[in-house]
């Protein structure tokens, strides 16, 4: 999810801080963009791969070609996500439910996946990052995103679960949960950017990320959660 808003925020920041970045994303141009934004040899470093999370061969592929061409995955950051505007109970929303969950759930644990097997191979104490919601601790009482919710309730149990595995497995690769509140990005419907409710910029959150990514080898953030000042979820 690395196109735009918070993913374009996040990759971005990991390039100027001397990471090797590949966006996954289904609108690779976007990507490619972000380069004009960035100085130096940090636009050498950030590189683009098509994927639509939602598929599994999409995700297969795009990690076969990080691991040919750069060795494999030291850090996932998993920031793709939708918000469709239905409600549970509408008619003929099927397709709009499964991109919902496909993409917020199913892709989530496909590509940590994928990456813990890339960090496994490589014995690299890696880390998973989960960019989650507010909404996953909370049911935001909206009346067209309510499958959102749910999804990010599932990443939250999805984190624990995961973090067990990995002790389970003797590893010390960590795994992260960040929970931002309303965020200014193209997935929040109009009607709630319009409104006058506190909101966070998408760099807040990817300057999170950093700080998450920046703890000693001892430290592993379980779960961060961001508000903007004055929100009263």
């Amino acid at each position: 999810g690395a196109s735009s808003g918070i993913g374009a925020a996040i990759a971005k920041d990991l390039v100027k801080a001397g990471m090797v970045v590949v966006g996954l994303a289904r609108r690779v141009e976007r990507v490619e963009a972000l380069k004009s934004e960035l100085d130096g040899s940090a636009k050498g470093r950030l590189h683009a791969a098509k994927c639509d999370v939602s598929k599994e061969e999409d995700i297969l592929s795009s990690f076969r070609w990080i691991e040919t061409k750069f060795g494999g995955v030291d850090v996932l950051v998993n920031n793709a996500g939708v918000a469709r505007e239905t409600t549970l109970l509408e008619n003929d929303n099927t397709q709009m439910l499964r991109e919902v969950m496909d993409i917020n759930v199913m892709g989530l644990v496909l590509c940590s996946r994928e990456a813990f097997q890339s960090m496994k191979k490589r014995s690299v104490d890696g880390h998973i990052v989960h960019i989650s919601s507010i909404a996953g601790h909370k049911v935001i009482e909206y009346p067209t995103i309510n499958l959102y919710s749910a999804s990010k309730f599932a990443v939250r149990a999805i984190t624990e679960t995961m973090r067990m595995e990995l002790r389970t497995a003797g590893t010390k690769i960590k795994v992260t949960s960040i929970s931002p509140g309303l965020v200014k990005t193209e997935i929040i419907p109009d009607s709630m950017l319009e409104s006058e409710a506190p909101k966070l910029e998408a760099e807040d959150i990817a300057q999170a990320v950093l700080y998450v990514l920046g703890t000693p080898p001892r430290v592993q953030i379980h779960e961060l959660m961001i508000k903007p000042v004055g929100e009263e979820m």
